[in-house]
C-alpha cells in the first residue's frame, strides 16, 4: 500500500510541477435538519402536513453540490449553478447565503487570506480576512475515498455566528435550584416568543477532516485548509462535506481570482451585521402584532 501512495505522490508531483497546473474536486454538502425540526415540534400552529413540507423543503436546502477549482495556492470554491426553483429567488438566496451557500469563496494559502461574497437582506457584502488558523492533529486512522487513501485529522475551532448551520437546538430544561434558569423559564411561559428563542450559538466545535497526500495541495472545501494534502471530507457534527470526483491537470482552465463586487468588511464586522439585524426580527417577532411587522436594511426595499 505504501508503494502504491508514494507512486501515485511521484505522479501527482509531476503534474503539479507543470506550468498552469489547475484541478477540480466536486464536493456534495449535507446538513442534519434534526435540530430545526425538534425546534418547531413544539409549535401548535404547524400541522403534521405543514411540518412535513418544511421537512422536505430543508432536506433540499441543505443538500447542495459545489466545484473546487485550485491551482498550486489559490482556489475558489463556489455552488455549482442551477435554475432556481419556485420561491427560491430573493429572501431563498439570502437564505442560502446564511446556511453556507452563495457566493464565491477565494482562498489564497501563501497569503494566507480569503475574499467571500455574500448576499444579506438585499445588500452585497465583499467579506475579506485572514485564513483560520486551524490546530490540526494528525491521526493514524486511514480510509479510502473514491480511489484515494485519506488520513485522519481533528481540530476544534470557532464557529461562523453568520453561518446558520451551527445553530443547535437549546436544552431549556432548567436544573433544580437553578433560579436564573427557572426565571427564563417561567417568562417563556407568561408571553408568546419567537421560535429562535429555543435556538443557541456554540463558541467552539469539534470537526474531523480526511485528508489525501497523493494530492499534496493545501486546499480544501468551503474555509478549510492547512493540510498536507487535499482534503476530500469534513464532518463538524451537523454538516458532511464530502468530495465524489476529482480532476487533474484538465484541458480546460478556471480563472482562480477572488471577486471583487459589494462592500468590504471583515469577518467579525458581516457577523455583527448578520447578529444585530437577527436581534431586530427577534424584537419585531416577538412584540404586539407576532410577525406582521417589516424591517429594511439601509437602501433596501
Amino acid at each position: 500500500m505504501k508503494k502504491i501512495i508514494i507512486a501515485s505522490i511521484l505522479m501527482i508531483s509531476g503534474l503539479l510541477n507543470a506550468q498552469n497546473f489547475q484541478g477540480m474536486a466536486v464536493y456534495e454538502s449535507k446538513t442534519s435538519t434534526a435540530d430545526f425540526m425538534k425546534g418547531m415540534g413544539g409549535n401548535r400552529e404547524i400541522t403534521p402536513e405543514m411540518q412535513k413540507q418544511i421537512e422536505e423543503r430543508m432536506k433540499k436546502m441543505f443538500e447542495k453540490t459545489f466545484i473546487l477549482n485550485f491551482d498550486k495556492s489559490a482556489s475558489i470554491y463556489k455552488e455549482e449553478e442551477k435554475l432556481d426553483a419556485p420561491g427560491q429567488q430573493g429572501g431563498g438566496r439570502m437564505m442560502m447565503s446564511m446556511m453556507g451557500g452563495g457566493g464565491t469563496f477565494y482562498k489564497n494559502a501563501k497569503e494566507k487570506q480569503y475574499v467571500v461574497d455574500k448576499e444579506f437582506f438585499g445588500k452585497e457584502f465583499l467579506i475579506k480576512d485572514s485564513l483560520p488558523k486551524y490546530d490540526w492533529k494528525l491521526e493514524g486512522e486511514s480510509k479510502q475515498i473514491g480511489n484515494y487513501t485519506c488520513f485522519k485529522a481533528t481540530a476544534v475551532v470557532k464557529v461562523s455566528e453568520s453561518d446558520f448551520r451551527n445553530f443547535r437546538f437549546r436544552n431549556n430544561n432548567a436544573k433544580e435550584g437553578d433560579k436564573k434558569a427557572e426565571t427564563v423559564k417561567d417568562t417563556a411561559k407568561a408571553k408568546k416568543t419567537n421560535f429562535t428563542d429555543d435556538w443557541e450559538m456554540p463558541k467552539e466545535n469539534t470537526i474531523t477532516a480526511w485528508y489525501c497526500p497523493e494530492i499534496p495541495i493545501n486546499q480544501g472545501p468551503e474555509n478549510y485548509w492547512g493540510l498536507p494534502g487535499l482534503i476530500l471530507e469534513v464532518n463538524d457534527g451537523k454538516t458532511v462535506i464530502l468530495c465524489s470526483k476529482i480532476v487533474l491537470n484538465s484541458k480546460d482552465k478556471v480563472e482562480i481570482k477572488p471577486v471583487s463586487k459589494g462592500k468590504v468588511v471583515t469577518q467579525k464586522e458581516f457577523d455583527e451585521t448578520v447578529k444585530k439585524k437577527m436581534e431586530e426580527m427577534r424584537e419585531m417577532n416577538s412584540g404586539p402584532g407576532g410577525q406582521r411587522g417589516g424591517f429594511r436594511m439601509g437602501g433596501g426595499r
